[in-house]
């Protein structure tokens, strides 16, 4: 194999939960056009003039309660940066170089692709750690890098991974994951992804439309890059390992901002199903490869206190791929598919 530098790309996290850390953090994230898409100007004001002033304290005081939960550290700077030393012991003594970045924060991408640069790779493997794709995520990240590298006088080649929601290691480590439990002991199960506004997955469509695509049950042609679509097929390749049928579980989407977001809403999902006298609920979120504030917090904390206040009495989170030895092989596989 040629030299090859591996670049493994996750979303990013405060550098501490200190309100000015975190602060900083939505700053950027925020701000990215392909996260929140209206045009620059009321973007910056509604960016920097309401939602972070607003939010960095409540957003702060969370981030206090995930350090906590990962001894003092970001759990997804922890399982990411064990994913990224995993998979380089898989190569060995082979001329592979897996670096770790960050979308939004540190390692930045500016400081871990000048390193890259300057170790004169003939060939570089972009990854970003997101199973599904979706602009605000994926193609947020691949922009990112390629933003920085056409800067480069020497530009080697490029192999770039867009999505991997149906990759047998990836779907086996959740699969893993949820063994631990007895899925006989609760009454419903639920595939919780990270919501996105209704206009992303529309935007992906040539008639701009993702209605009327049969995403819950198809990846169709166009919906190759349907975050919708491949979430749907996701949760189906792993009800399938699990000896799922299609009427004991729900595909939902979480962190909504509004209304006009993709729905099933999972907060209402985890409402209804305790006043319809559900006790047990076994949640998954297989949209993060990491657990996060969004898994731990969200699902774990919030949604346990808002099924407790209607009737229930647990949310049993199954934890992430995280650095399961499948996803492992996962990431391994997708690199040797794509360097030679």
């Amino acid at each position: 194999m040629k030299k090859t530098g591996v670049l493994l790309i996750q979303l990013g996290t405060p550098d501490s939960p200190s309100r000015s850390d975190v602060a900083r953090y939505l700053r950027e994230f925020l701000n990215d056009p392909r996260v929140i898409d209206i045009p620059w100007l009321s973007r910056t004001i509604l960016v920097n003039g309401i939602i972070v002033p607003f939010r960095a304290p409540k957003s702060a005081k969370i981030y206090k309660e995930l350090w906590e939960l990962g001894n003092g550290v970001s759990p997804l700077l922890t399982y990411s940066e064990s994913v990224k030393n995993l998979v380089q012991q898989r190569f060995g003594s082979e001329d592979v170089t897996i670096e770790l970045a960050m979308r939004y924060q540190n390692p930045s991408m500016d400081s871990v692709l000048e390193k890259m640069r300057k170790a004169n790779y003939e060939q570089i493997v972009i990854i970003p750690l997101f199973p599904q794709y979706a602009s605000a995520s994926t193609g947020s990240a691949i922009d990112k890098a390629m933003e920085i590298i056409r800067k480069w006088w020497v530009i080697p080649d490029i192999r770039i991974v867009s999505q991997f929601y149906d990759h047998p290691g990836y779907i086996d480590s959740i699969v893993a994951r949820a063994n631990a439990f007895n899925l006989a002991e609760y009454d419903r199960v639920m595939f919780s992804y990270h919501g996105l506004p209704e206009r992303h997955v529309d935007k992906v469509y040539e008639n701009g439309r993702c209605e009327g695509h049969n995403c819950e049950n198809e990846v169709g042609e166009e919906a190759t890059f349907c975050y919708k679509a491949t979430s749907y097929a996701t949760t189906r390749l792993i009800a399938e390992k699990l000896g799922l049928s299609r009427e004991q579980y729900t595909v939902s989407f979480q962190s909504r901002l509004d209304q006009k977001w993709i729905q099933p809403f999972s907060d209402q999902v985890i409402e209804q199903w305790g006043k319809e006298g559900a006790k047990k609920i076994l949640a998954f979120s297989p949209a993060f490869v990491a657990d996060c504030l969004e898994t731990l917090i969200e699902i774990g904390e919030e949604y346990q206190e808002i099924f407790e206040a209607n009737g229930g009495e647990k949310v049993q989170l199954v934890p992430s791929s995280n650095d399961h030895p499948r996803f492992i092989d996962c990431i391994e596989d997708l690199i040797r598919k794509n360097a030679n």
